[in-house]
């Protein structure tokens, strides 16, 4: 009978360790997928595979640590490296994809996730589509976007950050669906999905799809040909390519990076 007495409480601890471990190691994957589907692009300690855009090794600034791959901008301020900072997974170029990977951002920080990258251009916006992250509530308070927006022909109160430049919006084609959105505060872990196939682009934000689209179909290229891509006459049109990652000269931090071949 006294051992009975214990067992409420010891039920009540080993739910309590579960629930902590699940909130602090978010993950969207079933866990019934066979893990050899899936390719680790970082496995939380090693940079290998990753290098600079254009160039052959990691800008000074990226690094693993703390199981994430982060940006570092103290780091990242080395006088002597002239390069871009934006990364690639350089080990191998992908079609169709499920891409899904971990991120948090400081307070008005900003980056985003690039497919279908090809090197020889003066930065990844100018070639491949971009899944949006930025700190929604914070970004325009911080930094002044009223010149920029209105280059872009917002002439509707430019000092805000428009739909198209939110978190998980197709950056500069396709917003998110705000209704759907649960995006985490600053600071804390959010967990991003890209399912690519040429049907059907999805994005997907902390578990909900938030975004669907069809590549190269006729509204995609009269929104390409009438926005910010207008004059890039190479944006989106590969079909293949690597995935790449943006700096935003702010923190940035990664994990869990996996994907999948469809």
């Amino acid at each position: 009978m006294k051992k009975l007495k214990f067992l409420p409480i010891l039920f009540i601890i080993v739910l309590s360790c579960k629930s902590e471990k699940k909130e602090d190691h978010p993950t969207e994957t079933s866990e019934k997928e066979a893990p050899e589907e899936w390719i680790m692009l970082f496995d939380g300690k090693s940079t290998e595979g990753w290098r600079a855009y254009n160039g052959d090794e990691l800008p000074p600034g990226w690094i693993a640590k703390d199981g994430a791959l982060t940006f570092d901008t103290e780091l990242g301020l080395e006088q002597d490296y002239t390069g871009g900072k934006d990364i690639i997974y350089g080990a191998e170029e992908f079609e169709n994809f499920e891409l899904y990977l971990e991120w948090k951002l400081p307070e008005g920080g900003n980056s985003g996730i690039f497919y279908h990258l090809k090197e020889g251009y003066g930065g990844p916006p100018e070639v491949a589509p971009e899944y949006q992250l930025i700190d929604d509530e914070n970004y325009a308070k911080i930094h002044d976007l009223t010149a920029y927006n209105k280059s872009l022909g917002y002439t509707e109160k430019p000092e805000e950050l428009k739909p198209l430049q939110q978190t998980a919006s197709d950056y500069a084609m396709h917003p998110a669906d705000q209704s759907k959105k649960i995006l985490n505060p600053v600071g804390e872990w959010n967990s991003t999905r890209i399912v690519f196939t040429p049907e059907k682009v999805e994005h997907w934000l902390n578990g909900q799809m938030v975004l669907s689209f069809v590549p190269w179909s006729e509204d995609w290229y009269e929104r390409k040909n009438s926005d910010k891509w207008k004059n890039s006459e190479d944006y989106g049109k590969f079909k293949t390519g690597y995935i790449g990652l943006q700096d935003h000269s702010s923190p940035i931090w990664f994990r869990n990076i996996k994907i999948k071949k469809l």
